[in-house]
């Protein structure tokens, strides 16, 4: 998350803030054991794990930008960071 999130001009913060930002996610996270997932319509093998972790999760939604992920997002709650910070951010 840290090497990412500064690819998104909407979030402003310097190395310190976005190490803050991934330690309080980590304080917070729970840890799931991947679902294993057969999605017939899943483009990329290798993201099988990133599904799999979603689906254990039952998390409300997978923000990515992954286009083979993003292709799902008709079977599953999956949305791009923009499109989850039009919804939810401030």
């Amino acid at each position: 998350m840290v090497r990412v999130l500064p690819k998104f001009p909407q979030i402003q913060l310097d190395s310190l803030g976005l190490s803050k930002l991934a330690d309080n996610f980590a304080l917070k996270a729970q840890l799931v054991e991947p679902s294993t997932v057969t999605e017939a319509l899943l483009r990329d093998k290798a993201d099988a794990p990133v599904l799999g972790t979603f689906v254990a999760s039952q998390a409300d939604y997978l923000i990515t930008g992954d286009k083979d992920l993003l292709a799902l997002a008709d079977r599953y709650p999956i949305v791009t960071p923009a499109q989850f910070w039009d919804r939810h951010g401030s």
